[in-house]
């Protein structure tokens, strides 16, 4: 039996790693929100670990709003590299296997064939820098861990583009999407089964992996396959956005190439 504890609990990736909790009789998930475990305090994150033998640790917390790291950048910087080399030098005192989600972000988006594993990182906005940091953290730290990076996440948990272009079609709000930037969405729930199988496979190869579903498009695109899928398209105006343009500053080519092997 093994023990898996999970940060960031109430995040959409965390809730649907809930989905298959009891699915898996060798491993027994432990859920825990930033009430529970803040892990920019050593001193929470030191008493949940002495509380059990953990044999991995999913951190699933993250300052996730990109736009608002443009304007708190310390908040970011203490969550998602503070906080994950906080989560790292107690997982290495404990023996314990962190894998941490990163993402795609941090490349700067000026490639035109998808990015790999060995590419020069270079984020362009406070976001994907903070997430770096943490990434050179674990690889600086961790004994034992691996760094997912991921893209685009959307589930029917919390707040992300899916569910925001849906409640929008679905109050008959005419909608005006960029195509100027391209990448990979990822639905969290096919995140946590490769979680799931990466725990199961007991690899002990520690390394950074990508995983996303593979699909490259645009947001334009994305909001098109939404409409699509829930017979929305033709009752809704969906319009290219002409000049768009965010506070933070945004990859226009973010895929991500995924490794080929046994974990799919």
């Amino acid at each position: 039996m093994k023990n898996v504890l999970v940060t960031g609990a109430n995040g959409q990736l965390g809730k649907c790693i809930q989905k298959r909790a009891n699915q898996h009789d060798d491993l027994t998930f432990h859920f825990y929100d930033a009430k529970k475990l803040n892990i920019t305090s050593n001193e929470s994150i030191s008493e949940v670990f002495e509380s059990l033998d953990f044999d991995y640790c999913i951190n699933c917390a993250a300052f996730t709003n990109v736009e608002l790291a443009e304007k708190e950048p310390e908040q970011a910087y203490k969550i998602n590299a503070e906080g994950v080399k906080n989560l790292a030098l107690s997982c290495k005192q404990y023996g314990i296997c962190l894998i941490h989600i990163s993402t795609d972000y941090v490349f700067d988006g000026k490639k035109k064939t998808p990015y790999e594993v060995k590419d020069q990182t270079n984020p362009i906005n406070a976001y994907g820098k903070s997430k770096l940091k943490g990434e050179q953290y674990i690889q600086e730290i961790a004994e034992k861990y691996f760094i997912l990076r991921t893209s685009w996440l959307y589930s029917e948990f919390g707040n992300n583009f899916y569910k925001a272009i849906l409640k929008k079609a679905k109050e008959g709000e005419n909608l005006t999407v960029t195509d100027d930037q391209k990448g990979c969405p990822t639905n969290a729930n096919n995140l946590a089964k490769f979680i799931i199988k990466l725990i199961n496979s007991d690899s002990n190869k520690y390394e950074i992996l990508h995983f996303t579903d593979g699909e490259v498009m645009t947001w334009y695109d994305f909001a098109q396959r939404i409409l699509s899928e829930n017979n929305l398209l033709d009752k809704v105006k969906l319009d290219k956005a002409e000049n768009y343009r965010t506070f933070a500053a945004r990859p226009k080519y973010s895929v991500l190439k995924l490794q080929k092997g046994p974990i799919k």
